[in-house]
């Protein structure tokens, strides 16, 4: 069972040189040597949005990383670069290496933030309220046999609105990170966003793990505004088919609605 407390002040103390070591608190469900991809992918994205604007300056509107490997709990290197250069938008690139190895990939698109009279368009329901602090988090893991608890679920605070982790989806949810990303510093909307957004397959998850061998290859998660606040809210649901993959596909919002939406693909097979 989750402790209900983080395991540590981070998920990521700064080493210098792009390198940061990964705390206790970055371990996903599966085992406690191997980290969850939204701290992965976080740290991805706060590499775009310090990697130098162009002319335009701009957002990221748009995040997709690829997990080519297990990503260890333990030393990593960060590196960007821009494979598109342009006024208006650019293509970035960012690896996260370990011993030299590269473990994920992503890319991101830097968008010029559209003009102050663009009309709004909102065409997401708006989310439920935040439960209240006595919908203990401890609550979703009830009956998550065989799971690692005390690293990046126990570092997250979830209050459930429908659903839970043990109960097929799809699953509603507010959560927010108890610890940044980074020591000492505060998190940037982005990065809150895919602290969280990975968590998709699991807060909507509808198999049976198990029975089922589950693992998501990657990460999408496109942004037309930047959430505000601390907690976040999403909603997911899991499509699948037998000679095909499955889908884990998500709509993200903050107390003001809608902002954004998340997909994953995902690797079904028997367990060995």
């Amino acid at each position: 069972m989750a402790t209900g407390e983080p395991p540590a002040a981070a998920f990521y103390e700064p080493l210098g040189d792009d390198r940061f070591a990964g705390s206790s608190a970055t371990a996903g469900p599966w085992a406690p040597e191997f980290q969850h991809a939204g701290p992965v992918s976080a740290l991805l994205g706060r590499a775009f949005e310090r990697h130098g604007p162009g002319p335009g300056g701009g957002r990221v509107g748009r995040v997709t990383v690829e997990i080519l490997a297990p990503v260890p709990v333990a030393p990593l290197r960060v590196t960007t670069r821009v494979v598109r250069p342009g006024k208006r938008v650019a293509l970035l690139e960012g690896e996260l290496a370990h011993e030299g190895r590269t473990v994920a990939r992503a890319t991101a698109w830097r968008i010029t933030a559209a003009p102050e009279g663009l009309e709004p368009i909102e065409n997401a329901p708006v989310p439920p309220p935040l439960p209240p602090p006595d919908s203990l988090s401890s609550a979703a893991f009830e009956g998550w046999a065989g799971m690692h608890l005390d690293g990046y679920l126990s570092s997250m605070e979830w209050r459930f609105v429908r659903g839970s982790f043990s109960q097929p989806g799809p699953g509603e949810v507010w959560a927010r990170a108890k610890i940044p990303l980074v020591a000492g510093e505060a998190d940037s909307p982005l990065v809150r966003t895919l602290v969280l957004a990975d968590s998709a397959s699991g807060v909507g998850s509808q198999i049976d793990f198990a029975k089922w061998l589950v693992i998501n290859t990657d990460l999408t998660v496109a942004l037309h505004r930047d959430p505000i606040g601390e907690w976040l809210f999403m909603s997911a649901r899991l499509h699948a088919s037998p000679g095909g993959s499955a889908l884990a596909e998500s709509t993200l919002a903050d107390t003001s609605g809608s902002f954004g939406r998340g997909l994953q693909t995902l690797l079904v097979d028997t367990q060995p």
